[in-house]
């Protein structure tokens, strides 16, 4: 079931109207998927539950730098440390190591091309200046479109907090203020993970990522506190596959425990959740990492007989898409 036929119809290419405003199809262990809007999750959850999202922040991470020829160079960095840092640049075939590419606010200088296509690149000023005065959020390729000024703000949780993603935690997406207020009022609490979402999210498996059951590497942190309210929660609810990663990397020997590092977890069938009892999440792309961690959690044929209900009930999919909810 992990390759599927999508109308492209059906693939939103802006947010809508309200941030809460998506449809929800709700998947439980057994019965038929009902269809429900995300504005009743209070409905839909109960006292004692705990939602845990992740606080990262997308970074301004798209530049669009120029040669000394003239030509424009789309360069999307990696990371935001001081120092060299990874990036991703299109198109990349014919730069040249040592070569400084201008922007209005400084350079970027390629230091080293990796065989994986990636590149090691020197930022003047920091890539943290360089974001800040010359990027633009990187949305996702699907959506077959530049970043406009909403995505500045839609393209990003309502609680995001720290920066060091090049993707958003698109679950989170659907959480307004006045959604996170309705909830708490029920009875439902929230703690948070972070983990930083990396480019490779988009990347197509390949047979070598089945075969080593690896996937690209992402820095994550739990605190302390959120191990708490794990431990105190009636049910958790992960607010999307990030967080489920986030989670199930820091059980050792069975236990949670608070922590920063970095997880390859590739989550797919056979595997045991330990912490996660529920699920929201978008609709994803066929053939994903993220679409294989949902059938894992309830189900491929059950998972692929609501994709083919919510295709058909014309629901959206992907970053800026409707919602499910697993349980």
């Amino acid at each position: 079931m992990f390759d599927f036929d999508l109308p492209r119809r059906l693939i939103a290419r802006h947010p809508p109207e309200r941030r809460d405003g998506g449809r929800l199809l709700v998947l439980a262990r057994e019965g038929p998927p009902k269809h429900e809007q995300v504005i009743d999750l209070p409905e839909l959850l109960a006292p004692g539950d705990l939602l845990v999202v992740n606080d990262t922040r997308v970074m301004h991470a798209r530049l669009a730098a120029r040669r000394k020829t003239g030509g424009v160079v789309e360069v999307l960095l990696l990371e935001a440390g001081p120092g060299p840092v990874s990036a991703l640049l299109r198109p990349g075939r014919r730069l040249n190591e040592g070569e400084q590419l201008s922007l209005p606010g400084g350079t970027v200088v390629l230091q080293k091309r990796h065989p994986d296509g990636s590149w090691t690149v020197v930022c003047d000023p920091d890539p943290v200046s360089l974001m800040e005065c010359c990027g633009e959020v990187p949305l996702p390729p699907y959506l077959g479109r530049d970043a406009e000024p909403e995505d500045a703000l839609r393209y990003q949780t309502t609680y995001a907090r720290v920066p060091g993603a090049v993707a958003a935690p698109t679950a989170g997406l659907h959480l307004s203020v006045e959604l996170r207020s309705a909830l708490l009022a029920r009875g439902v609490a929230f703690a948070t993970v972070t983990l930083h979402v990396g480019a490779g999210t988009f990347r197509p498996l390949c047979a070598e990522d089945l075969e080593r059951g690896l996937l690209h590497p992402e820095y994550f942190e739990l605190p302390q506190a959120t191990v708490d309210a794990v431990r105190d929660a009636a049910r958790v609810i992960a607010v999307g596959t990030t967080t489920t990663r986030a989670l199930e990397a820091s059980v050792v020997n069975g236990v949670l425990q608070a922590g920063r590092g970095v997880t390859r977890l590739f989550v797919r069938e056979g595997y045991r959740f330990q912490t996660v009892d529920g699920l929201l999440t978008n609709f994803h792309l066929p053939g994903s990492s993220l679409l294989m961690l949902v059938c894992a959690f309830s189900g491929r044929e059950r998972v692929a007989q609501a994709y083919g209900e919510a295709i058909e009930s014309g629901y959206r999919f992907y970053s800026y898409g409707d919602a499910m909810l697993l349980l």
